[in-house]
């Protein structure tokens, strides 16, 4: 064979075995991707169960079967209105811009995106559920179940997808500079705004508050509050390690093990923090203020997971702990009833989770991330409360002081769920 025919076929070889090696390892990064969106997914869709199961355990036995009713309820809605709507209004959003378009979603899959768009409408598909769970335990016990389902459908139908749209849509936050890595802000802080607008409107439940004094009122069950923590707590690791959005390459699978370190750290500062806390400063080691301990250094740490270090990821869940103590609290001095301490945990703790990303990235600002946090609180906060006061003025949304008595139970879902009750 000649020479020059000999270099030609070694030289097409090389050029077309190179490429045939591109194509798979993009065919390889696009499957690994897909799959840690849906694994990740599955694990944050997981996280419903732990709300509904911390919900549970903390209100009175009363009013089990409405909580379970609500949280099955509310990611249903979710489910639909984020197909309907929100996806589109979110990632819908013009460059730097502010509002998405109403189109109905649709898949697009395509290997040039990096992962299947179907997987990436699931994964924050759980993530606008669990904006609307947030409020479901903070208003438990006086609160109507459809009237909560209405505003959980425009909760997460437009108001959290607008928000969503304005970091990770490429909305005015993104082009800013602002940092919300898996939602300390964006999902948790906006979740808490909600519920704040919310309890402020309906009110603190029948009996809670006897002349300025807080009246404890029995959970139903601390070993069920103690199970949805822990379901909550591993939902967390996809919450976090999902959003690095990718594992097709040495760098992101390396990226999502530290995140599961950092998250598993801050959680377990958070619960030691608010334990030491309630021991020194009333003489009893708070279990229930440690179980939501937990929830507030994982929601501290979600808004920059990935940069801290191991130390640092410690103060950061730590002081989310020590936010979880005071909020509550302070919750209590303004008479605000928040049945599962909501608020604190994730509007106070997610607010301070993204203030203090510039602490350990330095691509951010103390000046951006205020502004953006602020920009998003002050957004559902005022837009919700306008929801519920609209709703309270028309179709009513709190139960008659009669029916609290009886419970929500019996009242809304006609189902006792334990046969002894308060």
């Amino acid at each position: 064979m000649p020479k020059k025919i000999l270099f030609f076929i070694v030289i097409f070889s090389l050029i077309f075995s190179s490429s045939a090696f591109a194509g798979v390892d993009a065919e390889v990064a696009y499957i690994f991707n897909t799959f840690s969106f849906l694994v990740c997914g599955f694990l944050v869709m997981w996280m419903a169960a732990g709300f509904c199961m911390l919900e549970s355990g903390l209100v009175t036995s009363k009013s089990v079967s409405a909580i379970a009713a609500k949280n099955i309820g509310l990611y249903s809605i979710a489910g639909i209105m984020f197909w309907l709507v929100g996806y589109n209004l979110a990632y819908g959003i013009p460059e730097g811009g502010y509002i998405g378009s109403f189109a109905i979603w649709s898949d697009q899959s395509a290997l040039a995106t990096g992962y299947s768009d179907s997987s990436d409408w699931f994964f924050q598909m759980v993530f606008c559920a669990t904006t609307a769970s947030i409020v479901s335990g903070a208003l438990a016990e006086r609160i109507k179940i459809w009237p909560f389902f209405l505003f959980v459908a425009i909760l997460t139908g437009i108001i959290y997808p607008i928000v969503m749209g304005w970091q990770w849509g490429g909305g005015w936050l993104s082009e800013a500079g602002f940092s919300d890595f898996a939602g300390s802000t964006l999902v948790h802080a906006s979740g808490g705004a909600a519920a704040l607008a919310g309890a402020i409107v309906l009110g603190p439940r029948l009996a809670r508050f006897d002349n300025g004094k807080l009246i404890p009122f029995a959970s139903s069950s601390i070993p069920l509050a103690t199970l949805g923590t822990f379901i909550l707590w591993l939902g967390w690791f996809g919450f976090n390690g999902g959003s690095q959005l990718a594992l097709g390459s040495f760098d992101d699978a390396n990226a999502i093990a530290t995140i599961f370190i950092n998250t598993n750290l801050a959680a377990c500062a958070g619960v030691m923090t608010c334990a030491a806390i309630t021991r020194l400063w009333r003489g009893k080691t708070d279990v229930i203020m440690m179980l939501n301990g937990a929830l507030g250094g994982l929601v501290s740490i979600t808004a920059e997971p990935l940069a801290p270090t191991p130390f640092m990821a410690l103060i950061i869940g730590g002081v989310g702990g020590v936010l979880v103590v005071v909020g509550t609290e302070i919750l209590s001095k303004i008479k605000i009833d928040d049945v599962v301490g909501a608020i604190p945990v994730h509007l106070f703790a997610g607010i301070w989770g993204t203030l203090a990303v510039p602490l350990t990235n330095s691509d951010t600002s103390f000046g951006i991330q205020f502004f953006g946090t602020a920009s998003i609180c002050i957004f559902v906060f005022t837009v919700s409360i306008i929801v519920w006061l609209t709703m309270r003025a028309t179709m009513g949304i709190r139960l008659s002081d009669k029916a609290q008595k009886e419970g929500t139970d019996v009242v809304e879902t006609g189902v006792i769920a334990y046969s002894i009750r308060d």
